[in-house]
């Protein structure tokens, strides 16, 4: 593989979600075109009438506990799966979902912990991640304040996560949380990748905890038209419809992921194998507040990431694009993708938000390690969902597509008008 200046190795992916909680089932899932999204069971909601957050469609981690993330991953280390539940048993959703990708990341980079203790820098993902437990504390301690614990000082904060995953993983370098709302995922990606090519750390380990929002948080989004809720409600994984006509709205989901980013020589020098490389990367904002995209902001910022590259727009073989399902979102991506390839049809543009639901500030690494199990496969999983295309696009069908892959963009674009884009390529 020609190698690119700037170039960082990706030599471990991990991936919590409905779908699977590990790369292999996850890649499998995505290529069989199945989504994770429900809804909620009736004796689990409030009253459907109601309109709130208890009728809406997600993709959540039901179920997920660490003891059993723990007898699936680690069966035969006791001693690491009892760290696990001591360090992370009472954190909130988050600092639990981080705590599980990270600790697989690491396993399967092949480092060990006194390996990542001084040269390794932790970037998490997100801000405000742990909305619905402190929404769930505030309740609690207006009906019985006597019961709030004291730990809620360390629970409620994002920092919890940066605390959880360091003392598991042993890494001692910088820490730090990045957030930009729906682009955090990749935000991170990109800073952790200029953090290693700067020299600034020998390698970067980047989390994507699970975020979750309040009832609160997910009715406002509701009230704004932004989700899915009304149409397709007996069959739900339909609902989330990127790019195609009936589209009506976002389904949230709920999934974590983790990266481990080194020097590609130094990979190599230790005998590690190289998933894929983040060869480029761009932000760029609209110098606008509000939650309408524009895209001109969304062609700069994968312009930007083409030219660190040092690629063009016909370098590019598949896009995985935001593609939320949202009426406005999708045709302002449609034109900003028009702008920078223009009609190309040997281009395969697809989104993991049918399968995955959007996982908000967690999507752009989820997105991103979804991207490298598609390079990897050398296959594009479908747009189960898209019935009457309205973009012209070369989108990806109804099922899964085998084809060459060889370098690809992955787009996030925010509220507030943060837009960021990678680019990742694979070996030939």
């Amino acid at each position: 593989m020609t190698h690119i200046p700037g170039a960082v190795a990706v030599t471990a992916a991990s991936v919590l979600s409905p779908l699977a909680d590990d790369l292999d089932g996850f890649t499998a899932a995505l290529l069989a075109g199945r989504s994770a999204v429900t809804l909620p069971s009736p004796e689990d909601s409030a009253d459907d009438s109601a309109g709130g957050e208890a009728c809406l469609p997600v993709a959540a981690l039901d179920g997920f506990t660490l003891a059993d993330w723990a007898a699936r991953h680690l069966p035969d280390e006791p001693a690491t799966a009892a760290q696990l539940r001591k360090v992370a048993g009472r954190a909130a959703l988050p600092a639990r979902t981080a705590a599980c990708v990270a600790l697989r990341a690491v396993r399967d980079s092949g480092l060990g912990a006194g390996e990542l203790a001084d040269g390794t820098a932790l970037l998490v993902a997100g801000s405000n991640l742990a909305l619905a437990h402190q929404a769930e504390t505030v309740l609690g301690h207006d009906r019985a304040p006597g019961r709030l614990r004291a730990s809620y000082a360390l629970t409620h904060l994002d920092a919890d996560v940066i605390g959880v995953v360091s003392e598991l993983t042993g890494i001692q370098g910088e820490g730090w949380a990045l957030g930009g709302a729906s682009a955090s995922g990749t935000l991170a990606l990109v800073h952790g990748a200029r953090t290693v090519a700067a020299g600034w750390a020998e390698r970067v380990l980047v989390v994507a905890p699970a975020a979750e929002l309040s009832p609160v948080e997910a009715e406002a989004f509701r009230r704004t038209g932004a989700l899915a809720h009304e149409n397709l409600r007996g069959e739900p994984a339909r609902m989330c419809r990127p790019f195609d006509r009936d589209r009506q709205g976002f389904v949230r989901g709920q999934a974590a992921a983790a990266v481990l980013l080194e020097r590609p020589e130094a990979a190599r020098a230790r005998g590690a194998e190289v998933l894929a490389e983040i060869v480029g990367h761009g932000q760029r904002l609209d110098a606008r507040r509000g939650t309408e995209p524009d895209a001109g902001g969304q062609a700069a910022a994968m312009r930007a990431a083409l030219a660190t590259a040092g690629l063009t727009p016909e370098d590019i073989d598949y896009v995985n694009a935001h593609g939320t399902g949202s009426v406005l979102g999708d045709e302002t991506e449609a034109a900003s993708l028009h702008q920078v390839f223009g009609a190309r049809t040997d281009l395969r543009v697809n989104s993991t938000k049918p399968l995955t639901g959007h996982c908000l500030s967690a999507a752009g690494l989820v997105e991103a390690v979804a991207t490298i199990a598609q390079l990897r496969a050398q296959a594009v999983h479908p747009n189960p969902n898209l019935e009457h295309p309205v973009a012209e696009l070369a989108l990806a069908g109804r099922t899964a597509e085998r084809r060459p892959l060889r370098t690809a963009l992955s787009n996030s674009f925010a509220f507030g008008g943060i837009n960021a884009s990678v680019v990742i390529r694979v070996q030939p």
